[in-house]
């Protein structure tokens, strides 16, 4: 048991052993070209700020930050640049998202006993409630508010479609990384496939579980946001690269993070406008 308690805690949050920063950017478009600008650190904390998401309305930035030893999800306030405290729990929150448009945020917590679950967090009391009730869920993506396409720990991890009405679960695929993402105007979910050397990004129907190929990772990469317009964005070392499956045949450098003296590039977001985008940095390249 005690293998297994450590097994999750690793594979899972493999990320929370280094320290890392959350840079809010400008992201600019002109004529399909993409640039980056006017960093600012929205963590600004010690240890492990990561897993950034946008609100809806686009005002906010929702993400998981070290306070006190331990992840509790945090709330950034673009125009004031005030920060609060969502959770306080015993145990650690990873990976927040709004559920919709609603006043509620999903995000998974690790119990100080190695219980994994996905709960849903009301944005005013905090109050939580356990969504899925028998899976170690490591990432999610919400399809609508009773379905989504979650990374189920394992070997190997699998993806899975749980409905929350339901109380159903489906494996859609297996050996796949942890970024998950509803592609725009569409039903259809991208997600990594680690079953060949090259990582693959593929797009999948989670109705009729047909899978479809994309394009292949930066070598190395598992983590990418998609714009809006269906453009995917990637980043490696301090690079970053869009993808536009309409016009491009590979990915094409858009920006360099060491411009701004950054690097070790993770998560990235996207706001729902496209005009803002959240970059995960090392803390080590952070100057104080």
């Amino acid at each position: 048991m005690k293998q297994s308690i450590i097994f999750v805690i690793i594979l899972t949050f493999i990320n929370a052993q280094t320290g890392s920063e959350i840079y809010l950017f400008d992201l600019l478009s002109v004529d399909d070209k993409y640039a980056i600008a006017n960093p600012v650190n929205i963590s600004d904390n010690p240890g492990y700020d990561n897993q950034p998401s946008f609100m809806k309305n686009g005002r906010q930035i929702l993400f998981s930050s070290t306070r006190d030893g331990q992840q509790d999800i945090c709330l950034y306030h673009i125009k004031s640049g005030k920060k609060t405290w969502m959770t306080d729990t015993q145990g650690g929150e990873y990976s927040p998202l709004q559920i919709g448009t609603s006043n509620a945020f999903s995000a998974i917590r690790l119990d100080p006993d190695g219980t994994q679950l996905l709960y849903k967090y009301s944005m005013y009391s905090g109050r939580p409630k356990v969504l899925v009730k028998d899976l170690k869920i490591g990432y999610h993506c919400w399809i609508d508010r009773k379905k989504l396409i979650t990374f189920v720990l394992g070997d190997p991890p699998t993806l899975q479609l749980n409905n929350i009405q339901s109380n159903s679960n489906r494996v859609m695929d297996n050996t796949i990384g942890r970024t998950i993402l509803k592609l725009p105007k569409s039903n259809r979910v991208a997600y990594i496939s680690k079953k060949e050397k090259q990582w693959m990004i593929n797009q999948i129907d989670p109705k009729s579980g047909e899978i479809k190929m994309m394009i292949h990772t930066l070598k190395g990469s598992e983590d990418f946001a998609v714009t809006h317009s269906g453009v995917f964005i990637m980043g490696k070392g301090s690079e970053l690269y869009n993808f536009d499956p309409y016009n491009h045949t590979d990915w094409v450098k858009i920006g360099d993070v060491s411009d701004y003296g950054l690097s070790g590039i993770t998560r990235i977001a996207i706001s729902t406008k496209g005009d803002r985008i959240t970059i995960v940095v090392s803390e080590d390249s952070v100057e104080n």
